[in-house]
């Protein structure tokens, strides 16, 4: 038993020195792209954000969302102009990482624990 321990004591140390990288702020602007699937069919969104306001393009339609940020790594979406009771429903984004030109995220609708994950590429500043 302590032999395992005496083995297992390196890994935990070596884990527990591993940092995630948060550099949110690199991506509160600019010019991304969200690559997804929808029933097995590739889809992208391309979207702008320009600190308070997200412009997206999907399918050719043009959307346009308020940000409210929490933090540096957290906001609230909010469409300006819903076409539904659906798109009424504010949505909380979450930059769980960060690499150079990407970052994962966590989103939901406010208020509910269904949450899913993505991964959006920065195209430009």
């Amino acid at each position: 038993m302590s032999k395992k321990i005496i083995y297992l004591l390196p890994l935990l140390l070596l884990l527990s020195c591993y940092n995630v990288e948060h550099n949110c702020k690199e991506f509160k602007t600019g010019k991304f792209k969200f690559d997804y699937a929808v029933n097995g069919v590739k889809k992208t969104t391309v979207f702008e954000r320009k600190d308070s306001i997200e412009i997206e393009i999907y399918e050719g339609k043009t959307d346009t969302s308020s940000i409210r940020w929490i933090s540096d790594c957290e906001y609230v979406l909010r469409k300006i102009h819903p076409k539904n009771m659906e798109e009424k429903k504010a949505i909380n984004m979450k930059i769980l990482t960060t690499l150079k030109n990407s970052y994962t995220f966590e989103f939901g609708i406010v208020g509910s624990d269904a949450k899913q994950r993505g991964t959006v590429e920065k195209i430009s500043n």
